[in-house]
């Protein structure tokens, strides 16, 4: 559904902004186009316009996708929410500062905490809207539902000075104030801004033009918040292997196997248990990972998701790193065997490391199984609905159940600063860390010393992650 206020001719073109906007939703996959036209006093007002989002919404039985009719965007920008394999509801943002047509959000692990307009307010914004909000097939009804407390509230002029031109605005305050997970899908380097007349449309399709659509997917298939070593040793070159990929028309599940291949190899060269296989070992074992990151790289370049993948990506990981273990083991034992652990208790050491991570990926993945049930359920962690009458934001809503004890304040402010950032990712030893710290050091040592640091840091990390998880789910 695109909402359209006035017709702005591009000066450029005889094109106006909403045809171009129609071709760009014609190559996404937008299966029913429906148009909201005004024109004077005849073409209705706000609460009509938020009542056919509604009338729409119920009839759906597919997401329903809300964008402004004066939105100028890259075609790909739009593709980020709309070509989503997972079709959830989401909204588009981008980290300008929010002003006239760009209201403001504040986003809180990667979900909409709080969305404005010109009358709900928001506290700490971090980013603005950009126009494009998507609502997945689970959120119609509540969709439907907003729309219609929003048009009651605009018919009895309960929404201050809110203009026609804000509905898809209101609607993502609606949602996002009625507790509806809205995924913040971030533009990056590409443009989706919304314009007030022809200078400025203009204006912005030049800086579009200025912008390579395809480098900037690229760019923007490179997962944010990796850690230290994935962002720095591995991101830094690997969308050039993305690139050669997406030409050979690898899967990313065949990417995958590949990474699965080089993890065996590695193995197999940590088992020769010398000095040269050991350097070998090592470098496989790098590769191996900057694939592992390569695949999930090349499933957003060509937004190829699978549940499938995902499971195997997962699986592979697992069975990889165990792998690495065995061959590590069996190479320290070749020719010394002293007792039922071999040498220096090799095997004692390497089971050790495999069942303490073991118990890591354990705590991992049952809080995130935690979150999403409690998420299912409406449990109190979860943002309790708030006002739509009311214009104040409450920043403590979005925090109540998501951390509000000192352990978690205390975690926040940590991620503000630039080492500290970096030292909290690190001390958790994701994949990364633990594939480079197993690689140098069984390059430059040996495999007991590998392991030794794998128990020590892991334990470390086990006792981090486990306290941030009790003072999450109690705070």
């Amino acid at each position: 559904m695109v909402e359209e206020t006035v017709a702005i001719v591009l000066a450029c073109s005889d094109v106006s902004l909403l045809e171009r906007l129609t071709e760009q939703l014609g190559t996404l996959p937008v299966r029913d186009l429906q148009v909201v036209t005004r024109d004077g006093a005849d073409g209705g007002g706000l609460a009509d316009d938020l009542r056919r989002v509604a009338k729409v919404a119920r009839a759906s039985t597919s997401p329903v996708a809300v964008v402004a009719g004066d939105v100028v965007a890259h075609t790909e920008a739009l593709a980020i929410l709309l070509d989503h394999p997972s079709r959830s509801t989401g909204a588009l943002v981008g980290d300008a500062d929010p002003g006239p047509l760009r209201p403001p959000v504040r986003v809180e692990q990667g979900k909409v905490a709080a969305a404005g307009n010109s009358f709900h307010q928001v506290e700490r914004a971090n980013g603005s809207f950009c126009g494009v909000l998507q609502v997945g097939e689970d959120h119609l009804a509540g969709l439907a539902d907003v729309a219609e407390e929003l048009a009651e509230l605009a018919e009895t002029r309960r929404l201050g000075r809110a203009g026609d031109t804000e509905v898809a605005d209101l609607l993502l305050t609606g949602l996002v104030r009625s507790g509806v997970p809205v995924r913040a899908a971030a533009v990056g380097r590409l443009t989706c801004d919304r314009v007030s007349g022809p200078l400025a449309a203009d204006a912005t399709l030049k800086r579009l033009a200025a912008v390579d659509e395809k480098r900037a997917r690229l760019a923007s298939a490179v997962k944010t918040g990796d850690g230290f070593f994935a962002t720095f040793f591995v991101s830094s070159w690997s969308p050039l292997l993305v690139r050669l990929a997406a030409r050979l028309r690898l899967t990313p599940n065949a990417v995958t196997g590949i990474s699965l291949g080089m993890a065996v190899i590695a193995a197999a060269w940590f088992a020769d248990g010398t000095r040269g296989g050991l350097i070998i070992g090592a470098a496989a074992l790098y590769l191996s990972f900057v694939l592992d990151c390569v695949d999930g790289q090349l499933a957003r370049y060509t937004r190829r998701f699978s549940p499938l993948g995902a499971w195997l990506d997962a699986i592979f990981d697992r069975a990889k790193e165990y792998a690495v273990y065995i061959g590590l083991a069996l190479g320290y034992s070749i020719g010394s065997l002293t007792g039922p652990t071999g040498p220096d208790d090799i095997w004692a050491l390497a089971v050790a490391a495999l069942i303490l991570q073991s118990l890591r990926h354990m705590i991992d993945f049952s809080y995130a199984g935690a979150v999403a049930d409690a998420a299912r359920s409406g449990a109190a962690w979860v943002r309790e609905p708030a006002e739509l009458s009311i214009p104040e934001d409450d920043p403590s809503r979005a925090t109540a159940g998501t951390g509000g004890s000192t352990v978690v304040r205390m975690s926040r402010r940590l991620d503000r600063g630039g080492v500290t950032r970096w030292l909290k990712k690190a001390i958790v030893l994701p994949i990364g860390e633990r594939m480079a710290l197993i690689s140098i050091t069984a390059a430059v040592f040996n495999a007991r010393v590998t392991f030794l640091a794998l128990l020590g840091w892991g334990a470390v990390a086990a006792l981090y992650t486990l306290t941030g998880r009790i003072a999450r789910s109690l705070g």
